[in-house]
């Protein structure tokens, strides 16, 4: 069989890895968006490196935009195929995909408006307005496509190939996906024979969750394989303990809405962040130690996905559920109110009383949060804190506020005075740090079975980082595959 990289190489967005086996089956695990790339984000997007009605199916680690928010596209595009994942990520992919649709064809709206003036008098032939990648309709379109299996069940696509999926701990619906495929073994000198065929055992781990988190289990003991493909997100850094995280976070609200009077704005995903954030405080109201401050999740889809969470409670931590034992509802308590109506998000930006605002993008690119940072100035009050509680990609805005010594910044296209505390807790991550990675990988796999590592989904230093941890681990001939790069297995 061959492995494509076609995306999330050397970079953490547009995960796409095309296995093509000997038998002819051609298998995409994940089809993600690239995502806070400017300008060249579209034509990433549009060039997808392989022809989507020639594709058997789709294998689907889990929901988030830069795993699964090229899906419409590609059916869109000719795509007839299954995409086989969990239910909890079918759920969340229906929410997600239909925000991203919405999202695309309000931007493209905006900017063809933009072009009409600007070209009153357009050239006669010559294109000027864009599309979308595609619709809420071509959502609707793909959701047909989505077949979904539970956790450690092994399952057959086709005759030759069978997968499992084991929790990841990363998100809800979130797997690591293990595929077993019947091939010729090859030998020295690429002979083979039908007594030499076997099952060829290639793991892809999608994005590994934390060794301990509030709302999700830890992840789970994954079959052997021969083969792994493995993230690297955190491939060179550290996460802090856990407790400090919640003391932090107690910290940064005390002394932005109690001491100074201000209001803290925390951008975040609408799926798995915001909700662990909720949890936090919802403990933190519970044990009284949460100031009796209003606390608004403004996003639609952070309360669609809320209601989600709440479908699936075995599927989340042992912690959450001995809190739902005397609490029935761990992502709501009395001073929190989630805000749908568009009305109501802009009234925010007139309140002048303390209060947290939790609301997306987790990277600062676009949605609600950026308007109350921008819109409403919050950027250039001293009283006020910017939280950045997760991972935003270099070129994002989230990333470039958190520049030391930065003083302005433009967005929306003005220049911004920073004078709110930009502030940052890293253990809300979803991502499992080098450590936490290591320990599971090797807890789960006999490293000297291992003929082969890809290192995928971590920016070039963190992906090359991380691939000595796994040699200093023992994992033999460790790569980290560049965009397009074909290897056979």
């Amino acid at each position: 069989m061959k492995i494509q990289f076609l995306g999330a190489t050397r970079e953490v967005t547009g995960s796409k890895h095309l296995i093509t086996t000997d038998s002819g089956h051609t298998i995409l695990l994940d089809c993600g968006m690239y995502q806070g790339k400017g300008l060249e984000t579209d034509a990433d997007n549009r060039d997808l490196g392989f022809d989507p009605a020639q594709l058997d199916c789709v294998v689907l680690s889990h929901a988030h935009i830069d795993h699964s928010g090229l899906i419409p596209y590609i059916v869109k595009k000719g795509f007839k195929g299954d995409v086989f994942c969990t239910p909890a990520t079918r759920d969340l992919c229906a929410l997600m995909l239909a925000d991203t649709a919405f999202i695309q064809e309000q931007d493209v709206r905006t900017y063809n408006k933009k072009i009409d003036r600007q070209n009153p008098h357009k050239e006669k032939g010559k294109k000027y307005k864009i599309e979308p990648l595609y619709t809420q309709n071509d959502v609707n379109n793909a959701m047909r496509h989505f077949v979904t299996y539970s956790y450690d069940r092994c399952f057959r696509l086709f005759d030759d190939v069978l997968l499992t999926f084991t929790n990841s701990g990363h998100m809800l619906g979130g797997a690591i996906c293990s595929l077993e495929i019947y091939e010729e073994e090859k030998g020295p000198n690429g002979c083979s024979s039908p007594a030499t065929r076997r099952w060829k055992r290639l793991t892809y781990t999608g994005d590994i969750g934390r060794a301990k988190s509030h709302i999700l289990p830890s992840p789970q003991l994954f079959p052997q394989c021969d083969y792994l493909i493995c993230e690297s997100t955190y491939g060179d850094r550290l996460h802090d303990e856990q407790l400090v995280t919640e003391e932090e976070l107690l910290g940064v609200v005390d002394d932005t809405c109690v001491y100074r009077k201000g209001q803290l704005l925390i951008p975040s995903f609408s799926v798995g962040r915001t909700q662990e954030i909720v949890y936090v405080l919802n403990q933190l109201y519970n044990d009284g130690r949460l100031p009796h401050i209003p606390v608004y999740v403004d996003s639609p889809m952070s309360t669609n996905a809320t209601q989600i969470f709440r479908m699936y409670p075995d599927e989340l931590s042992e912690e959450v559920q001995d809190t739902m034992r005397f609490d029935p509802d761990p992502f709501g308590f009395n001073t929190l109110r989630y805000i749908t109506d568009i009305r109501e998000s802009k009234a925010l930006n007139h309140k002048e009383e303390p209060c947290i605002i939790i609301s997306a993008s987790g990277m600062l690119e676009a949605g609600r949060i950026k308007h109350h940072v921008a819109v409403a100035n919050h950027i250039s009050d001293p009283r006020c804190t910017i939280l950045i509680v997760g991972y935003c990609a270099p070129t994002t805005l989230g990333a470039r506020i958190q520049e030391p010594g930065l003083q302005w910044i433009s967005i929306f296209g003005l220049d911004r005075k920073i004078k709110a505390q930009i502030t940052k807790i890293e253990g809300f991550s979803g991502h499992g740090d080098y450590k936490e990675m290591i320990d599971y990988i090797t807890r789960s796999l006999a490293v000297d079975q291992v003929k082969q590592v890809f290192v995928v989904h971590g920016e070039e230093e963190a992906a090359t980082t991380y691939k000595g941890h796994l040699e200093d681990a023992g994992f033999r001939q460790v790569t980290v595959p560049e965009k397009g790069q074909i290897i056979e297995l």
